[in-house]
């Protein structure tokens, strides 16, 4: 059995992405297990995305008034994925538990890839930055 059929069975979590009601009247399809995080897309032509865990930068949920309502939440996650980088797991129940369960598999991948986020901590406070170190000493 190859590892792709072993992981594909091994999912921790998967939900379709939910429409007025809660009910899961949708074409989008959420699957994760503890490397990679796809979503499925589309009914006559689909789309599969993947990203790895440890390219997640950041995870944020986001609960309206009318998913409340109807036990439901989006997760917002910012990504350094070159194709999905900032996207959103909408319309899904359970939310909060599924946010915790992938932030912490985020932190495990990062820890066994030795995988550190580097974060830009001050910058021009006239607001000119260009994303440049224009005289090379480490300060942008």
């Amino acid at each position: 059995m190859s590892n792709i059929q072993t992981e594909k069975q091994n999912y921790v979590w998967s939900d379709r992405r939910r429409t007025i009601f809660g009910l899961p009247w949708s074409f989008t399809k959420y699957m994760l297990t503890p490397e990679r995080l796809f979503i499925e897309d589309g009914l006559i032509r689909s789309t599969e995305n993947e990203v790895r865990l440890y390219r997640i930068m950041d995870v944020q949920l986001v609960r309206t008034l009318r998913q409340k309502i109807f036990g439901l939440g989006t997760i917002r996650v910012s990504s350094s994925d070159k194709t999905l980088k900032n996207f959103e797991i909408r319309n899904i129940k359970d939310s909060k538990n599924v946010k915790e369960l992938l932030s912490e598999l985020v932190e495990k991948q990062r820890n066994e890839k030795r995988v550190v986020n580097r974060e830009v901590m001050g910058g021009p406070e006239d607001g000119d930055y260009d994303g440049f170190d224009d005289d090379g000493d480490g300060i942008f």
